[in-house]
């Protein structure tokens, strides 16, 4: 078994990464799409962010205002509030969908795509030890681009099915600055990594590495060595 963590900030490429890995035969989990289930109604996530920020962050229809709740958390600077309620929930599933695929599986190889590994305080370890992300994976993957490249696809990620104005363009590039500052930089997390994928070039680019990397990640799932 190998548990793969797989990362890198804001249009970076990860999920493109991840997409190609499943395609090898990687199970993935998205912590993203976990996250979001666990914030739909109905879900004790969902209730302990109605509790702690209140009913301005629910729509009409009981959902979470996500537009809202992203303003609060990143422009008002209380997204430690909310990734204290998020995180714990999210990486304790993370690690039930993991045991689950191994018990099937013991050579699998389980690829959880997060851009937030090294970032979370939620992660297992003491405080400051730096064995969080080693208690949770055998090996991390990080996927980089330039910040220019990374600013670029989050506007047009943003703008999919809308007329992209100036006025509207400059508010989404401040937006990704200020979220890719909220994030460990590239050159910090590539040394605590093991492997380094660079995406800032035409997706052939990170299909070769990709290939390349697969068999090794394979074969280290069967290796005795690797921790279980």
């Amino acid at each position: 078994m190998l548990r793969v963590g797989l990362t890198g900030g804001l249009g970076s490429g990860k999920s493109t990464a991840a997409r190609l890995f499943a395609a090898h035969g990687a199970h993935v989990f998205q912590s993203d799409a976990i996250g979001r289930e666990m914030m739909e109604p109905g879900q004790a996530v969902y209730a302990a962010i109605v509790d702690h920020f209140g009913k301005s962050v629910v729509l009409p229809d009981g959902r979470l205002d996500r537009t809202a709740l992203a303003k609060i958390s990143f422009a008002d600077g209380r997204v430690e509030e909310l990734n204290a309620i998020v995180h714990p929930a999210v990486i304790a599933r993370q690690a039930e969908l993991c045991e689950a695929i191994f018990h099937r599986d013991p050579l699998a190889v389980v690829m959880v795509e997060s851009a937030l590994i090294f970032e979370t305080n939620y992660g297992g370890g003491r405080p400051g030890d730096g064995s969080r992300w080693n208690n949770r994976f055998d090996r991390v993957i990080l996927v980089t681009a330039p910040e220019d490249v990374k600013i670029a696809r989050f506007v047009v990620r943003c703008g999919a099915g809308e007329a992209m104005t100036d006025e509207r363009r400059a508010e989404v590039e401040e937006e990704a600055r200020r979220r890719l500052a909220q994030q460990i930089p590239d050159e910090q997390k590539s040394g605590l990594c093991d492997y380094v994928l660079t995406n800032g070039g035409a997706v052939t680019e990170l299909e070769w590495q990709i290939d390349q990397l697969w068999p090794i990640l394979n074969a280290a799932a069967g290796s005795p060595s690797t921790k279980s």
